[in-house]
This record gives structure tokens, sequence and C-alpha cells, in this order.
């Protein structure tokens, strides 16, 4: 047996292995074509979807009954009878997740002075300057500056450069969430007791 020969087996031998595994391979995976019973658990997803539904329909109901009960607003009621089913959908909307009423008398009976709502400059601390700078990063009422957290507040003071590191704005979301919740007393004796702001 000569050179060449025995180099066409060394090709022939791997290959008519390879086709031989490949024809048993498939005839095994086509012989045991076991299919996944999946019924258990879709039924099971099935009645946790319907339980959802469920839910979500139950509280679709409460929000249409809670926007049935709101009294349109004076500007609803004046709008203009084709405009008047969006208003009114759009004030039971608003209404759904209504702010807490601003009382400028009890503000001012504490304070002396006209408080203005959403007047940032109410907390301790804040200027018109920083406020300012709350305003242009979207935060405008008392409301959002109670949800702020104490680093949203450093992140803006950080955009006003070097000056306003002396500010330290720990206080701030919880002096907006009195002024929000309308509880003037504790906020300003808070503030007296507080060194008007500084913990």
């Amino acid at each position: 047996m000569n050179f060449e020969t025995m180099n066409i087996w060394c090709w022939i031998i791997p290959a008519l292995v390879g086709i031989i595994c490949g024809i048993l391979g498939y005839l095994i995976g086509k012989g045991s074509n076991n299919e996944i019973d999946n019924s258990a658990e879709i039924s099971t997803l099935k009645v946790s979807n319907s339980k959802l539904q469920a839910d979500l329909d139950a509280c679709n109901k409460k929000v249409i009954a809670a926007s049935k009960t709101v009294e349109p607003s004076p500007v609803a009621k004046s709008a203009p009878s084709t405009n008047l089913g969006a208003t009114a959908a759009s004030f039971a909307a608003g209404a759904a997740t209504s702010s807490i009423a601003f009382d400028a008398t009890a503000a001012k009976a504490v304070y002396g002075k006209t408080i203005k709502q959403d007047d940032l400059k109410i907390v301790e601390g804040i200027g018109p300057k920083i406020e300012g700078m709350f305003k242009d990063h979207g935060i405008k009422t008392w409301k959002a500056l109670s949800e702020s957290t104490v680093a949203d507040c450093q992140k803006v003071l950080d955009t006003g450069g070097k000056r306003y590191k002396i500010h330290d704005p720990a206080s701030w979301p919880m002096q907006a969430k009195m002024c929000y919740e309308g509880k003037w007393k504790e906020l300003a004796k808070w503030q007296e007791e507080h060194k008007h702001g500084k913990l």
C-alpha cells in the first residue's frame, strides 16, 4: 500500500464515521419525539391571569365611581356643551390624583405674611436663586420637592457651582412635605428649633 492510498483512507474513514453518526443521531432524535406537556403550567397561568384581570377590573370600577362623585369645577360647568365631556373627564382624572388643598389663610396666620402656593422659598435655606435652579430642573411644587431625595437636591445645587456648596438640603424634602400637607405650625416650630432649617 503506497502513501497516496493511505492518505485517501485518512479522509474517507472519518467522513464515513461522521455520516453514520449523523444518520444515527437523526434517527434517535426522531424516534424519541416526546412533546413536553405544559398544560398544567398553562392552566395555572390562565388562573393567575384571570385573577389579575378581575383585580384590574375592580380598580377601574373604583376609579370610575370616584370620578362620578367628583363635582365638576366652575370652569367645567361653564364650558361649552361640545367640550363638557372632555373637560369633566379631565377634571375627574385630575381629582383622582389631586393634591391637598392649599390654605393660604392658615399659612398667613402662622407666618404673618402672605404665602403663595408652591413658593419654595418658604423652605429655610432656599432663596430666589436656588428656587429658580429647582424650577429649571422640574421641581416646581412643594409636592415635587417633598418627593425628591436629598441626593437629588444636592445634584441641583451642584449645577450652580462652588458658591452653592455651603447649602445643606438635608431637611428640604421634609420641610416641603410639611408645606404640601399644610402643617404650618409644625413647620414654623421645626424651623425655630433647628435654627431656621439647619440640622
